[in-house]
């Protein structure tokens, strides 16, 4: 219910952006200069995270917001991040544990290839993310042991392409890799073992340009 009431501010916030930034339809999209997006996204982590372990994540998924600055037409600094949490069941030899949740944040530069009007324009973006886990209170082990994750940091890649609806909208498809691993923790305390997460996320969105 969260994530579906987090989907619509995004989705309503955006419907109220031709309002607030109404511009010529014949207009080109070189001197606008800042770009939002609303959409939501699907996060998945690598298969079996912790060596010599069954441990396991889910997929899960969450609505995401950016906002992006275009220092030129072709190049921009972004700003991403889910705008609610990414719950990830976790799974072992006898069945479900709990649940993680994952909420990363990310600053990237990107390159946008082919001018800014092109129908379809694709894009490449490297930068730094955080990922704040939370909500592994509630897994133990049968010593009654609770286990968490500490926040991952680290490198995160970007591929995705813009469908140029009009200058001032456009809709987003794209794919983010996030490369890092996470301390694994007991009852709050630190076990000298790492969980190797590296998520990534595919996304799809509506932005408004201006």
């Amino acid at each position: 219910m969260n994530k579906f009431r987090t989907l619509t501010l995004a989705a309503s916030l955006l419907a109220f952006a031709p309002a607030v930034f109404a511009q010529d339809s014949t207009a080109s999209s070189d001197h606008k200069r800042f770009a939002v997006v609303g959409g939501y996204a699907v996060q998945k982590v690598d298969s079996k995270p912790v060596d010599n372990s069954s441990l396991d994540l889910d997929g899960g998924s969450a609505a995401t917001l950016s906002a992006s600055w275009y220092v030129t037409p072709a190049i921009a600094v972004e700003l991403w991040g889910a705008a609610d949490k990414f719950e990830q069941r976790v799974r072992g030899d006898q069945g479900k544990l709990g649940n993680i949740d994952s909420q990363p944040y990310a600053l990237s530069a990107q390159y946008h290839f082919r001018n800014s009007d092109a129908p379809i324009r694709p894009f490449v973006g490297l930068g730094y993310y955080q990922a704040n886990y939370s909500g592994g209170y509630n897994i133990t082990d049968g010593a009654g042991q609770h286990f968490g994750l500490e926040d991952t940091k680290g490198a995160i890649g970007t591929v995705g392409v813009d469908f140029n609806i009009s200058p001032s909208w456009f809709a987003r498809a794209d794919a983010r890799y996030m490369h890092g691993d996470s301390e694994i923790t007991g009852n709050g305390d630190r076990i000298g073992q790492k969980a190797d997460l590296n998520p990534w996320t595919v996304g799809i969105g509506i932005g408004a340009r201006f």
